[in-house]
């Protein structure tokens, strides 16, 4: 929602070249560089160090025309850029962005300020409203900017070109309020000045959390299956393993990384899992990823939640996926994360067990269809049947629990899902 000005990398009369660092933010989730989205010459700094920018708000100006005369400017900067101008904004580029609301023409159908794994600026989003072009179908425009993003240019073109026949736009969240008629609770009544109260006003990142949290619930119809396992032959592995594996990363074997390897065999073995539902259309489309991106979420030692992403997680051994989870943890709780490392997740993990807890149910992190919840690795007795007889023994026993989309998970497969990431972990072997 908003950045603070760190620091600025540049300065008035300075040449950049297209994606070179301008400036660098923070947010509540990461500290970060914003690249300069065209080649020119700085002519203008709309802020200083240290201010506080709202999302949208355009922070420099850029000439593009290498002849132009660089004077200072004071005025604040036009809302709507004209497309003869060879200005370019430099934006804040967040992980999650609300542009500013723009009326539509009268005659061009509203295009609805929706939430979008994509960045697209303000400038490309008012362009989009003026023409009637949804969201989805701006999703499906190729960019050519950083990290593909839609700029300017790729607009106008997809415009001039001819464009796609119109999709009909709905996602979950506006469908459901469309639908659902609106349920009036009762107004909490709260007298503050009752003796021994404690306020606590929420910050952004807690806001966000709720946002992101009541919307998954509304969302997704949440199921949850639950499997006990037995975590021996793990253990036998990481206590053979620890002493030799930090000397030599330099950080300590935990359990996290045994179970990601099992949670990889899993979602390859039900790849459905392993998907995203398309609910923007009738019937739903589930689209199912090859890739596998674990997040792993992490709580902040400022309070809150992020949840990391290991890419291509797939392509990774045991060393591999310990450094990575060891990194990005450490990283996490100090807001040294950049951007592309909290996004792009397709399956997720929430360790409670690291505090103790046993057993847990958990929210889905949209777009994903689940979520599998660690609980803590606890010695119990346990029954060992063998052709003796049965017989009580003392196990390192653990609780895993998948929560999952139940419009395309049913309780079968997720059932079936958390037994297998049981089975390799109770199966391992190095």
């Amino acid at each position: 929602m908003e950045g603070t000005i760190l620091k600025w990398l540049k300065k008035p009369g300075d040449k950049v070249e297209r994606d070179e660092p301008i400036l660098e933010i923070s947010t509540d989730k990461v500290d970060t560089e914003v690249p300069s989205p065209e080649a020119g010459i700085i002519s203008e700094l709309l802020f200083k160090e240290n201010d506080v920018v709202e999302i949208g708000k355009i922070l420099a100006r850029l000439e593009t025309d290498a002849n132009a005369k660089i004077e200072p400017k004071t005025e604040e900067p036009a809302k709507e850029i004209k497309k003869e101008e060879p200005v370019k904004p430099v934006e804040v580029k967040p992980a999650e962005t609300k542009p500013e609301k723009v009326e539509p023409a009268a005659e061009k159908p509203e295009v609805k300020e929706e939430s979008s794994d994509g960045f697209f600026s303000p400038l490309v989003m008012n362009i989009a409203k003026k023409e009637g072009i949804p969201l989805r179908e701006l999703e499906s425009i190729k960019g050519t900017g950083l990290q593909g993003r839609v700029t300017k240019n790729d607009i106008l073109n997809y415009i001039k070109t001819g464009r796609k026949p119109e999709v009909k736009e709905t996602t979950a969240a506006p469908v459901a309020a469309k639908t659902e008629k609106k349920v009036e609770l009762p107004k909490q009544e709260i007298n503050y000045n009752e003796e021994g109260l404690s306020i606590m006003e929420f910050d952004n990142i807690r806001q966000k959390m709720a946002e992101h949290m009541v919307a998954s619930v509304r969302i997704s119809p949440h199921v949850n299956s639950i499997a006990e396992c037995d975590m021996t032959n793990v253990e036998k592995a990481r206590n053979a393993m620890a002493v030799e594996f930090e000397k030599k990363e330099g950080i300590k074997l935990t359990y996290m990384p045994f179970i990601a390897e099992a949670v990889i065999k899993a979602l390859k073995d039900f790849p459905l899992i392993n998907s995203i539902i398309d609910d923007s259309s009738v019937p739903f489309k589930a689209i199912t990823r090859s890739k596998i991106n674990l997040g792993f979420a992490v709580a902040m030692e400022n309070g809150g939640l992020i949840v990391p992403v290991v890419k291509n997680a797939d392509g990774m051994n045991l060393v591999g996926l310990s450094r990575s989870i060891n990194d990005l943890g450490k990283r996490a709780r100090i807001k040294k994360l950049s951007l592309d490392e909290i996004q792009g997740g397709t399956f997720t993990i929430s360790n409670y067990g690291v505090f103790g807890n046993i057993i847990g149910t958990m929210v889905i992190n949209q777009p994903q269809v689940a979520i599998l919840g660690v609980g803590a690795v606890k010695k119990r007795p346990a029954v060992l049947e063998t052709p003796n007889g049965d017989f009580v023994v003392i196990k390192p026993m653990m609780y895993l629990t998948v929560s999952f989309d139940h419009r395309l998970i049913d309780g079968a497969l997720g059932g079936k899902f958390v037994m297998r990431v049981a089975h390799y972990l109770e199966n391992y072997q190095v």
